[in-house]
């Protein structure tokens, strides 16, 4: 069956993003000519040996480096970003591409070091010396409009299984100073072309692993549960039944032979497919307007929680809460979950999905992704991951941001900050998260 999932994810991927994506094994190759298409000068932004994951990259590093030698493409070394993307690491990076002026930026890395180059390719080209204008929908296009020029092209070579950053147009800044993540959504980031070949994953710490895998299932899931009546439901349902079977199929078996590279593949295919899942578009026959798809709460969550988690396993902890708080707008979504991970061995083979319905189908679906969660080594609460309880609070000020609004909006159920939901129903789901308790979910 998984064979069945990689090579729908395969194919997939490539009707999607075409000659601009390489992926699988060997494909490092192609970063040389994909930066010669913008230049003969590029600045390489990259983990730097001695640091964490710089030992690991070291020899894939090379390749990039004789691939962009084959290609007539001279460049410079910038230090990648640290974890989480810090905004003074935007700001180093984006003075070097000031200093150099490249062509193009190669970000090879993971979805921080990914996502760092994409805001520094913005904010290098337009002069500017705070991050802050650039947080939200679509600013980066406003200010490109109004000084007639654009991004540097980035060329993304991812080296995790994760955000599918070097596929998106997503870029997640940190904020030392608050602890919190804040976002630029902007389609100007989008790399120009990427890379991944999945042998770099392969020494990766299982800890980046089994993050980044539980990052894919969530960009699956919660676009899938926003995704009644939109025009993009069937493909996003193909989306999330490939992604999921070949993440859950997958995680186990790396655990159990971290050199493997089947399911290194799966988990490759998989992740993409996560980031697939949140670049969604389609237009509406009916009304002509186009429709997208988003992540909702347990991203939005999972920015006030750096301090206490890494991303991936924040989302993992809270959509399982989420997926009860929003049970009577998910049942069709909760059928096709539900069914995965009974397949999984996740649920008990002699429910029927389709007797259950609302609460008792979303409960059912929670618990089954808890199971998978706790039999991988994550955490099932907040509080059994060290988070604070006073921690609630703060994540439920910092929601209702409005450069965070899309997260309320892309949820099944909307929350509206006027009314006071963010108060009577989130609240309370993270109360949930936090001990555990299902019941405290309104």
């Amino acid at each position: 069956m998984s064979q069945d999932y990689k090579e729908m994810g395969e194919k997939l991927l490539k009707d999607w993003k075409g000659e601009n994506y390489t992926f699988g094994e060997g494909a490092l190759g192609a970063v040389g000519g994909y930066a010669a298409r913008y230049g003969k000068k590029a600045l390489v932004v990259a983990a730097e040996f001695g640091e964490p994951g710089g030992e690991w990259l070291m020899p894939f590093m090379r390749e990039v480096a004789d691939g962009l030698d084959s290609a007539g493409v001279s460049f410079s070394v910038e230090k990648g970003a640290r974890p989480n993307a810090p905004r003074e690491d935007v700001y180093r990076i984006a003075m070097s591409v000031a200093k150099t002026e490249p062509d193009c930026i190669v970000a090879v890395g993971g979805g921080s070091a990914i996502d760092a180059c994409k805001a520094a390719s913005a904010l290098a080209v337009f002069d500017g010396n705070d991050l802050e204008p650039y947080f939200g929908v679509d600013t980066v296009s406003a200010i490109a409009a109004e000084e007639s020029r654009k991004p540097l092209p980035v060329i993304a070579a991812q080296t995790a299984s994760s955000s599918g950053a070097h596929l998106t147009k997503y870029s997640n800044i940190t904020d030392p100073a608050t602890g919190t993540k804040k976002l630029i959504v902007d389609d100007m980031l989008v790399p120009a072309a990427a890379v991944f070949d999945y042998r770099t994953t392969a020494g990766a710490p299982l800890a980046l692993t089994l993050d980044g895998g539980l990052d894919g299932i969530a960009h699956c899931w919660e676009v899938f549960m926003g995704a009644t009546g939109k025009s993009y439901y069937e493909e996003i349902r193909t989306i999330t039944e490939a992604a999921t079977r070949l993440i859950v199929d997958a995680l186990p078996a790396v655990l159990a032979n971290p050199r493997d590279m089947e399911p290194r593949v799966a988990l490759g295919i998989g992740t993409d497919l996560g980031g697939y899942a949140i670049m969604i578009a389609k237009q509406n026959p009916s009304t002509g307007a186009v429709e997208k798809g988003g992540t909702n709460g347990g991203h939005l969550g999972s920015f006030q929680l750096i301090d206490f988690l890494s991303h991936g396993r924040a989302c993992a902890v809270l959509n399982p809460y989420y997926t009860v708080l929003f049970a009577d707008a998910i049942e069709a979504q909760n059928r096709v979950m539900g069914r995965i991970f009974q397949d999984a061995g996740y649920v008990p083979g002699d429910i029927n999905f389709d007797s259950l319905g609302g609460r008792d189908l979303a409960e059912t679906v929670a618990l089954a992704m808890i199971d998978f969660s706790e039999s991988i080594g994550f955490p099932a609460t907040l509080k059994e991951a060290g988070v604070p309880e006073s921690q609630i609070d703060i994540m439920i000020k910092a929601s209702k941001n409005p450069q965070l609004k899309m997260k309320l909006q892309n949820m099944p159920a909307p929350l509206n900050v006027e009314r006071g939901e963010v108060e009577s129903k989130m609240a309370p789901t993270l109360r949930a998260a936090f001990t555990g308790d299902l019941t405290l979910i309104p």
